[in-house]
């Protein structure tokens, strides 16, 4: 009688997770579908022709759509004074995407059947694709330098966020004009408080362009960030401030945008957003308050553009450089932005 009973329990387990396990795969298909389908109250997205053109009618915001439907992760442009308006779609996927001056890079998931690989694309100003690179990981971050001549690119070889060390990166920067290619930084030297640094747990991310030879960037090393310096003619990279990541220069080239570790958040939520003069090395931080994880677009020389969690992934928020005055939502569904004009 005791063994009948264990069966019939196992059986009863067995069916049991069964109806789990199909109703896992139910519900996964079922939330596939609904990705596949455009959502009431989401965005407006239309397919058309889109490219990296200065536009004759006022300046353009481009980004990654994030919002479900047909045209879900596809590169769409909107008009910048009206980011909420109709968006529309270029038909090209991204996971990250940035362009200035008629140049474009475009990071790509490759789907395989056993597993994904990735590549950095290079667009001309249709989107149409001038070269690609294979990349070693997941991407993560990604910039044209304001001429169009340079486009670098971060990924995750392993680990997938900068919240905690167990993660390794690579960044590479490509000359569009004769296709040299630095694939890895960390073969740069480093100057850190004004010695070559000799440390073996490098990771260099978020590059930021100043001009076709100088840059800034990440650079982490014994559980410290630094803000550095990039020289590409020389090959170096110097310190000039810490506790710096993913930095973006302004416009005007004197001030840089950062997220910064505050003491005592929580480890998986560590960053504010602050803003660096590089003169002065004065930080001041911003109104925005919630945790940042993202590499800040500076729209103009006065507001910052930045993504936050959201109902589709990710949505677009705006604050002041200067400490003043409040975030406010920009676009919902949306990452990756860059401006155009």
């Amino acid at each position: 009688m005791q063994n009948r009973t264990r069966v019939i329990i196992l059986l009863v387990a067995v069916v049991l997770l069964g109806a789990v396990g199909t109703g896992a795969v139910l519900y996964a298909a079922d939330r596939t579908a609904r990705r596949d389908q455009a959502q009431p109250g989401g965005p407006s997205v239309r397919p058309g022709t889109v490219s990296l053109q200065a536009p004759s009618s006022g300046r353009q915001l481009m980004f990654r759509n994030m919002a479900w439907g047909p045209h879900r992760d596809e590169i769409t442009t909107v008009a910048a004074d009206h980011p909420d308006g109709p968006r529309t779609a270029s038909g090209l996927q991204c996971l990250r995407f940035h362009a200035a001056a008629g140049t474009g890079i475009c990071l790509q998931a490759q789907r395989g059947a056993l597993e994904d690989t990735y590549r950095a694309v290079i667009l001309d100003d249709h989107l149409r694709e001038r070269r690609s690179f294979p990349a070693a990981g997941i991407p993560t971050r990604s910039r044209v330098s304001p001429s169009g001549h340079l486009a670098a690119w971060t990924v995750f070889v392993s680990g997938d966020s900068y919240a905690g060390s167990n993660f390794s990166t690579r960044t590479s920067i490509v000359d569009v004009r004769d296709w040299n290619l630095r694939e890895n930084l960390e073969d740069f030297a480093i100057i850190l408080d004004g010695h070559p640094s000799q440390a073996h747990d490098i990771n260099i991310w978020g590059v930021t362009f100043a001009d076709d030879n100088t840059f800034y960037a990440t650079v982490a090393s014994g559980g410290q960030t630094h803000l550095v310096r990039g020289d590409l003619a020389a090959r170096t990279l110097t310190a000039l401030h810490d506790n710096v990541e993913c930095p973006s220069l302004s416009p005007d080239g004197t001030r840089i945008a950062y997220k910064k570790r505050v003491p005592g958040l929580p480890d998986d939520a560590p960053w504010r957003l602050y803003v660096l003069d590089l003169a002065t090395m004065t930080e001041t931080a911003t109104a925005e308050q919630r945790n940042i994880d993202d590499q800040a677009l500076w729209s103009g020389d006065g507001t910052l553009l930045y993504a936050l969690p959201g109902d589709y992934g990710a949505d677009l928020w705006a604050v002041p450089a200067d400490g003043s005055g409040s975030p406010q939502p920009v676009t919902k569904a949306a990452v990756a932005p860059a401006y155009l004009g």
